[in-house]
């Protein structure tokens, strides 16, 4: 994952590239780089964050109306000054940054330095590069021309922006499996892997599809496909405000995104949950609820963290609606050949709405008759497009590396369609669906009073900061938020980190177990509370230091 952003127009490039890579650096963050032209391509890059970047360029003369700019997350070659991005052609001609890997880039390499090319980094990026420099050479075609007939040859994802130094009022981009988005100004348009560059100068955006072509002017957006077939740019008004993309007094964006937990949960509850009433208002899901009530499965793909969301889905659902639920990651169910049935409901869970294996495994199930049911956030996304129907979390744009309130949205949404579902299925009676709409509404109120607690949590943080491994235990749906909890801890601070189910302890893990251990025990009363009470005397026994998420008053975790 990387971040891409990039300018042409009317107004200093560099200053908005600039500044959009600093939105932009959760992307990626161990090099950074720009290319400008104005008057011939100059390209700046430097190993390290975006702010060492800007201080290397204190007093350089950036001035220039046209720019590309990228923050990356090294993958092909070790973070260094020479694999850094923007990379430049054998001619010096071309400029280009890319999200994403190329993987038969190898195979691409040995054919041109065969041609008598010598590469100056280890990534894929500059193999293209050259690649499409060698195809306009060879055919004498426009840029534009040699892009298309190379993106043919390539397998893998990629979203490539490129600046021609021969053709100054114009940039090339193109498209699969990586977020693209354009914004449209007045004369000028801005491109970049999320919104949140854009916001701040337009709300008009266009969201590229896969295996499309952008032909960039600074009055003029012009998308083609690979068979070169002109498409209609379908232009999104955005939804988000500048303030929701700043830090709001906080140190840092995902303390903030943890505290807007309260309000993100009640807006994703907001104009569909109605306790009172009894009602939850989804059309999307009121669409399908018949299909979905007839399928004899639901399908659950996702990764990372929307992963651990339809794992707990995967309880509610089963428990609630009494339909199977499988649970599979997008990046592995897309390379094996899964058994989907006509009528099968595939419910894809994704942040962004642009993972592109999510991405890939609903398109397979879709063309094998799927019902295709989105969870996503950010509107007219990928996902979103290409899915039947489904819902919004609207948790607003989550900056932060390590995802927060996205999986207490995804959540909510996840348990409101499984209420509706099993209350139209009548697997769920009146009462206990009354009862749940209440404790449902009741938990934006209950997550802020949590969150009152950070004293006593930065105690607990401090004390064990310095452990070198550490262990989560659930049982039931607590095993899919320990799971989440050893994520988190690996995510931020670069500890070891396991989540296993608590039933599971002794099966391995408990051999771990000693003074020096913390292991968290997600602890909430019910069902499995005795038996979780039970392990953690095991744990006692073995000297490990417990740290236990409890009810309020619960004085028998205690003992």
């Amino acid at each position: 994952m990387c971040g891409i952003v990039a300018y042409i127009g009317t107004r200093e490039a560099y200053p908005v590239i600039l500044k959009g890579l600093k939105r932009l650096e959760y992307r990626g963050y161990d090099s950074s780089g720009v290319a400008l032209l104005n008057g011939g391509l100059k390209v700046y890059k430097k190993k390290g964050k975006v702010a060492e970047l800007e201080e290397s360029l204190q007093g350089v003369d950036l001035h220039a109306n046209i720019g590309i700019g990228h923050t990356r997350w090294a993958t092909h070659g070790e973070p260094s000054d020479r694999n850094a991005h923007p990379h430049t052609s054998a001619s010096g001609k071309l400029a280009m940054i890319h999200n994403g890997i190329i993987e038969n880039y190898a195979q691409l390499k040995q054919e041109l330095i065969k041609k008598g090319y010598v590469f100056h980094s280890d990534t894929d990026t500059e193999v293209l590069l050259n690649f499409i420099e060698d195809i306009q050479k060879n055919n004498n075609c426009p840029l534009e021309e040699a892009v298309r007939i190379a993106l043919k040859r390539i397998v893998g994802a990629y979203v490539i922006v490129l600046i021609d130094n021969e053709n100054p009022e114009t940039l090339i981009a193109a498209r699969k499996g990586s977020p693209l988005v354009i914004g449209i100004g007045k004369n000028e348009h801005f491109l970049a892997s999320d919104a949140s560059p854009i916001i701040e100068y337009t709300k008009e955006v266009v969201y590229v599809n896969d295996y499309e072509i952008a032909i960039i002017k600074p009055d003029e957006l012009i998308l083609k496909n690979l068979g070169n077939e002109r498409q209609t740019p379908f232009i999104t008004k955005l939804d988000m405000e500048l303030a929701a993309i700043e830090k709001g007094g906080y140190d840092h964006f995902m303390l903030k995104e943890i505290f807007e937990q309260p309000q993100t949960i009640f807006d994703c509850l907001r104009g569909r949950l109605d306790a009172d009433a009894g009602t939850i208002t989804m059309s999307g899901i009121e669409k399908y609820a018949d299909e979905i009530i007839a399928a004899n499965r639901i399908v659950m793909v996702a990764c990372g963290t929307s992963w651990h969301a339809g794992l707990v889905a995967e309880y509610i659902f089963e428990e609630l609606c009494r339909i199977n639920v499988e649970v599979e990651y997008a990046s592995e169910f897309r390379y094996r050949n899964p058994v989907i049935n006509k009528g099968d409901v595939i419910i894809a869970i994704s942040q962004s709405g642009e993972t592109a294996d999510t991405l890939v495994a609903i398109e397979n199930a879709k063309q094998k008759g799927a019902i295709i049911l989105g969870v996503v956030n950010v509107v007219g996304s990928s996902i979103a497009r290409a899915s039947h129907a489904g819902a919004y979390t609207h948790a607003g744009p989550e900056i932060g590396v390590a995802s927060t309130k996205a999986f207490t949205a995804q959540l909510a949404v996840l348990t409101m369609i499984a209420l509706k579902i099993g209350y139209k299925k009548g697997t769920l009676n009146h009462d206990r669906y009354l009862q749940l709409l209440k404790e449902l509404d009741a938990i934006p109120d209950k997550v802020a009073s949590i969150l009152q607690s950070t004293e006593a949590i930065q105690a607990i943080a401090e004390k064990y900061k310095d452990a070198p491994s550490s262990l989560f235990l659930g049982r039931g749906y607590n095993f899919p938020v320990a799971l989440e909890g050893a994520l988190k801890l690996k995510e931020i601070s670069y500890i070891h980190a396991e989540g296993y189910p608590a039933a599971e302890m002794k099966h391995g893990p408990i051999a771990l177990v000693d003074e020096s251990l913390p292991v968290v025990f997600i602890a909430t009363r019910d069902s499995f509370h005795e038996k979780v009470i039970s392990n953690m005397q095991e744990i006692k026994a073995r000297k490990g230091k417990i740290i236990a998420v409890i009810n309020e008053g619960d004085e028998q975790s205690l003992s």
